[in-house]
């Protein structure tokens, strides 16, 4: 009898002190990261395809393409593990990977729509769309992820769930932040009296 009141204690109290919140939103956090792996994996096997198509439509700047292809190789050359939820270092790499990545599809685009016979071409059309589609699943991932995080890191830092977060070592977990916040603060120059700028 002893011994189950001591267990129904125990479980008490490792429910009262947040313990479970942590075990749920640990899956949830797992979960919603590996939807964002999932998307980006996505991404990366639909470049081959983009590539293909436009390289057969039209001919236009090599060093383009071959940008797009590195960047492919580079994103898809990390290994990303359970672990890298917990290292800020991996996290953040595998991170500059994949905005690369983004940043290289998206010149990739504008300078296609260059081609009017590329923009007549049906294929690169559909490309064109499920990639951007890609990228709309993409940030929707990480919004689920960033707002698991935050619930997650909230209940680690707030008393008295952070005790439990220090005897049980659930550390917070990074979230996904822009490269350059500087950059993006500032308000892009909008001006109809030149020309647009070539990449």
């Amino acid at each position: 009898m002893k011994r189950l009141l001591a267990t129904l204690a125990a479980v008490l109290a490792l429910s009262g002190c947040g313990y479970n919140d942590f075990q749920r939103l640990d899956e949830q956090s797992k979960a919603a990261w590996s939807e964002v792996l999932n998307q980006y994996q996505r991404r990366a096997d639909l470049v081959p395809n983009i590539v293909a198509t436009v390289k057969g439509e039209a001919a236009f700047e090599q060093d383009t393409l071959t940008k797009v292809v590195e960047a492919r190789a580079k994103a898809t050359s990390i290994q990303v593990t359970p672990e890298t939820l917990n290292n800020p270092e991996a996290f953040n790499k595998f991170q500059a990977a994949q905005g690369e990545l983004s940043g290289a599809l998206s010149r990739l685009m504008v300078v296609a729509e260059r081609y009017p016979q590329l923009q007549a071409n049906q294929a690169f059309r559909d490309l064109r769309v499920t990639l951007e589609g890609t990228e709309n699943r993409i940030t929707v991932a990480r919004n689920r992820y960033i707002q698991t995080v935050q619930e997650y890191n909230v209940l680690a830092r707030s008393f008295p769930t952070n005790l439990t977060a220090k005897v049980f070592s659930y550390d917070a977990k990074p979230s996904f932040t822009v490269q350059n916040e500087a950059q993006i603060s500032t308000p892009p120059a909008v001006d109809f009296s030149k020309p647009a700028s070539r990449p």
